[in-house]
């Protein structure tokens, strides 16, 4: 329902809280036009004392005398332009304050959002594109709200004021006066529904290009060893092309708006002179309101030209608006629904029971049953795409199943708020994350309370604090972005920690060996012979000899247990274990 509302619509019902807000800046635009129009009405009441003196205006007003009306008109022009000033002052400050709330609240949100999503959400989509939005859209809404609203509030105040006074003064030349205004309104809207869909695929093919430059940036090793960046410097032209190509689209439905409107606006006002000077030779309109018409027809004619500039930034604005709120409107997973963990849980036991699990058309799990007694050790081992990897993303819930069930200690995962089930489990991914800090905020990460004993602590069982120690500032080194600084082997080491200190009740370890050296292999191995002691651990593995010490063995193929056992009830099966056990000692080779 909100996605087919009118983007403009759905800000508002976003900005509610701002509305005070929004409610002065437009107080103050409204004040400081009217101030602004204030002049031209003077300039026609200072011709009429002139020419009529006795008679004028402000004769009949009570202040008789030339120059005691010159003095008046003195005070009303200088007290005019200093509340017109004022008002510029207080609508600046109020439009550019509230641009730059509502571009942090919308930030703010868009991202907590993002951080909700479902796993599933970024596997069709590019990173960068949201980056986009998060980023380039919202400051396109800042540029609007900077500048764009107050315009299009005193074209609109401008209007409505202005022929008031015409028709105050001379109905016959207001009529003529407006006559453009209605053909210059629906060319502004024909040319703004023109706009709107090349405004959208602006912003679609920005988010492309951010998403190949962002994706280029994060691989630029590998760029470099593959001596690609030619190749890539061509991708990144092709996709500026096309940014490039739908921003001209957008150029040449922006650029005739101005001559179009100038033209009837022109008419106007040339009526006006011709008809008004025509009514004050005939004597049907006195000099000074002449005057004064003349003025206001430009106050009134002229800023709509400005509706070219408007129309424009508005539409961007709007392409961009459309874009932030339809990832508002994405559906969560909210991590505070569900029950709490159950105060009396036991120890982590995990029963999986009939787990099916596809991607798209592809079945990763198939009626998938496996049991982990609390406290002990689960190794999965397998070929790729085999199921490993899914089986972990469920126990986390980054996905849901689509049948079957999985519980803890008997309660289903489905069912429990997934902020706390997540915070029972500890997670080390092949993929280490790290953040640009040091290596202490990366052990403390997620466990932001821990003390720098317990950081140390966690460091030493994951064998990671003699390394640490030699780093130049030891914890206090800064680890770079993405970890860039460290090794592979020390940054898996430093997932482990930081996995240690949240003390979970569950360990899964996924594929936290398979791109470490020998020496830092045997290092991990030490460490889990340590932190897998009394605790229910998964581990997920390539390499077998980090899992041969597991209780239970599992070996998936296709989505489902072909093989379950210790390391030496396997090898003793003879089965698809066992080849693996072979082909990666070199036992099949020396058979052979």
């Amino acid at each position: 329902m909100l996605r087919g509302m009118h983007p403009l619509l759905r800000l508002w019902r976003y900005a509610t809280s701002r509305g005070r807000g929004i409610a002065w800046a437009t107080t103050c635009s409204i004040g400081n036009k009217l101030f602004d129009i204030a002049p031209e009405v003077l300039i026609g009441v200072l011709v009429d004392t002139v020419v009529k003196r006795d008679a004028s205006l402000l004769a009949r007003l009570g202040v008789t005398r030339v120059e005691e009306q010159l003095v008046v008109l003195s005070v009303l022009t200088v007290l005019i332009w200093a509340l017109e000033s004022t008002f510029q002052y207080l609508y600046q400050l109020s439009w550019r304050n509230l641009a730059q709330a509502v571009q942090h609240d919308l930030r703010l949100d868009v991202y907590a959002h993002v951080q909700q999503l479902p796993l599933s959400y970024f596997e069709d989509r590019s990173t960068g594109n949201v980056l986009s939005i998060i980023n380039d859209d919202i400051n396109q809404l800042e540029r609007f709200l900077n500048g764009g609203a107050n315009d299009l509030i005193q074209v609109g105040v401008s209007s409505l004021a202005v022929s008031a006074i015409f028709f105050a003064l001379a109905p016959q030349v207001a009529v003529v006066a407006l006559l453009p205004v209605p053909l210059v309104l629906f060319g502004a809207y024909y040319f703004q529904r023109r706009l709107q869909p090349h405004y959208a695929d602006v912003r679609e093919r920005h988010g492309i290009l951010n998403g190949v430059v962002n994706n280029n940036l994060t691989g630029l090793a590998t760029i470099k060893a593959f001596v690609t960046e030619a190749h890539e410097v061509g991708e990144i032209r092709q996709r500026s092309d096309d940014y490039l190509r739908a921003n001209a689209g957008a150029i040449r439905v922006a650029s005739a708006i101005t001559p179009v409107i100038r033209m009837a606006i022109l008419c106007g006002f040339v009526g006006t002179l011709i008809f008004g000077g025509l009514l004050t030779l005939e004597g049907k309109l006195s000099v000074g309101a002449y005057s004064a018409l003349v003025f206001l027809t430009q106050r009134l004619l002229w800023p709509l030209t400005r509706l070219a500039d408007m129309t424009d930034l508005y539409q961007r604005a709007m392409a961009s608006t459309r874009r932030a709120l339809d990832l508002l409107a994405t559906p969560t997973l909210r991590t505070d629904r569900g029950e709490p963990w159950p105060a009396d849980a036991g120890a982590g036991r995990i029963e999986v029971s009939e787990v099916s699990l596809s991607y798209g058309d592809r079945p990763a799990l198939a009626n998938l049953s496996l049991t982990v007694p609390a406290g002990t050790t689960c190794a999965l081992v397998g070929s790729t795409g085999s199921g490993k990897s899914s089986l972990v993303k469920l126990l986390l819930r980054f996905y849901e199943p689509q049948s079957g069930s999985i519980r803890i200690d008997g309660v289903d995962v489905t069912s429990l708020r997934l902020d706390e089930l997540r915070r029972a489990i500890g997670f080390v991914s092949q993929e280490v994350y790290l953040v640009d800090g040091t290596v202490a905020d990366n052990i403390r990460y997620g466990s932001f309370d821990a003390t720098d004993d317990e950081v140390q602590a966690a460091a030493r069982a994951a064998e990671a604090h003699e390394f640490i120690q030699a780093l130049p500032q030891g914890y206090a080194t800064r680890v770079g972005e993405r970890g860039q600084k460290l090794s592979g082997g020390q940054r898996q080491r430093l997932a482990i920690a930081r996995a240690v200190l949240k003390n979970p009740r569950i360990l899964i370890l996924d594929e936290a060996t398979s791109a470490v050296d020998n020496e830092t292999e045997r290092a991990i191995q030490r460490s889990l012979a340590r932190i897998t002691r009394d605790r229910t651990t998964l581990i997920v593995a390539h390499r077998l000899s980090t899992i041969r010490h597991a209780q239970q063995i599992c070996v998936l193929e296709q989505g489902q247990v072909v093989e379950r056992g210790t390391h030496e009830e396997l090898l003793e099966a003879q089965g698809r274990y066992a080849a693996l056990w072979q082909l990666q000692t070199g036992e099949a080779l020396d058979a052979a």
